[in-house]
């Protein structure tokens, strides 16, 4: 065996081992099994394994126990409250594009007037990834958090680290979405209202089949097509002519393409289509528009969030205004106030509708 493979497997000795760890398959204080073990599961040499734990006991991942082995250590006794840090963890799910960067830098500007900075992490709406990033900056001891949380409908599989932060005072505050079991402050939008507002302009509209399409991993997703539904009960318009599709923030468009395209051609074929944002809109409209329809000629089209770019389509997109210079610059004051050990509540955006060209009324 070369030195190379050698090296190789040890590193997957201990990464292997630390995600066990870190993700709870291991608790504190749990034996690891023995060095003969680890070398059958692995198909490593016991250099591999010897080494691999050395290092893990070199991090404080794990201890040992003479004549008995290796067992769990308390590795996250390090996360403490930090009132030293100038550093403050920001984690989003998408950070480099669509409405993010606006939201970033106003709560960059904001808590750069008392010399805070940001550490950045992007989790692609991974509830993995926000796991690693959240170790990675508790590891750093930031002086607080702000998060948006990833796939905030499903059950939270990181509720352990959450936990604590909370134990441990250290100042968190979410926007977008919370966890429900979490009583951390948050920058929220009332999706639900929100939604029901855009759908309800669209039966004034005289739409009845409506075709809303909703991701539905996300809290914002959840809520906003509870307000597609809620519009038709409060009109008391009948539900059935309309549908509805939903999708994981992990499909590519092309998974939604198909779906669209089975209502498109069929007796269900809807005169009007509400996306879950406008980023989705931009993909729906380029899509409709290949296929020779005409907006809002032929159907009618609406997102959410006021994207920079929905003014400028053609035609301009109708869509629900999200505040994002004012959502970051609230983020940003909210985590100061934490820091100072002041209380925050929740605040609750309520978008307005920002109407343009995309819809056409209907007899």
């Amino acid at each position: 065996m070369g030195l190379n493979e050698m090296k190789s497997d040890f590193i997957k000795v201990k990464e292997k081992l630390k995600n066990q760890i870190t993700f709870g398959s291991y608790q504190m204080n749990d034996k690891l099994p023995t060095e003969t073990e680890l070398m059958a599961d692995f198909n490593v040499s016991r250099y591999a394994v010897r080494k691999a734990l050395t290092e893990l006991q070199n991090e404080h991942f794990i201890y040992k126990v003479q004549g008995s082995g290796m067992y769990v250590e308390e590795w996250n006794k390090k996360w403490n409250l930090n009132t030293e840090s100038k550093t403050i963890g920001l984690i989003c799910t998408h950070i480099a594009d669509y409405i993010f960067p606006k939201v970033i830098s106003q709560i960059d500007a904001v808590i750069g007037t008392e010399n805070y900075s940001l550490l950045l992490a992007n989790t692609h709406n991974d509830p993995e990834k926000e796991r690693l990033s959240l170790i990675k900056m508790l590891d750093s001891q930031v002086a607080g958090l702000i998060i948006e949380p990833s796939e905030s409908a499903k059950p939270n599989r990181n509720l352990d680290i959450y936990q604590q932060i909370t134990k441990k005072n250290i100042p968190l505050l979410f926007i977008n979405a919370k966890y429900p079991e979490l009583d951390a402050p948050g920058i929220l939008n009332d999706d639900t209202e929100a939604e029901k507002k855009m759908v309800s302009y669209l039966l004034e509209m005289g739409h009845r089949k409506i075709l809303g399409i909703f991701q539905v991993d996300d809290r914002q997703g959840v809520h906003r097509m509870s307000g597609f539904m809620q519009a038709y009960q409060e009109m008391s318009i009948d539900l059935s002519d309309s549908n509805i599709i939903m999708y994981s923030s992990h499909d590519p468009f092309g998974v939604v393409s198909k779906k669209i395209d089975f209502y498109l051609n069929s007796d269900a074929c809807p005169t009007a289509i509400a996306c879950y944002n406008d980023e989705l809109a931009i993909e729906v409209l380029a899509k409709l528009k290949g296929q020779g329809l005409s907006i809002p000629q032929d159907i009618s089209l609406v997102g959410f969030d006021n994207f920079d770019s929905s003014a400028y389509l053609s035609p301009g997109l109708t869509t629900m205004n999200y505040q994002r210079t004012r959502v970051g610059q609230e983020a940003g004051e909210g985590i100061l106030s934490l820091l100072k050990g002041q209380e925050v509540k929740t605040i609750v955006h309520h978008p307005k509708l920002q109407l343009r060209n995309s819809v056409r009324k209907i007899n």
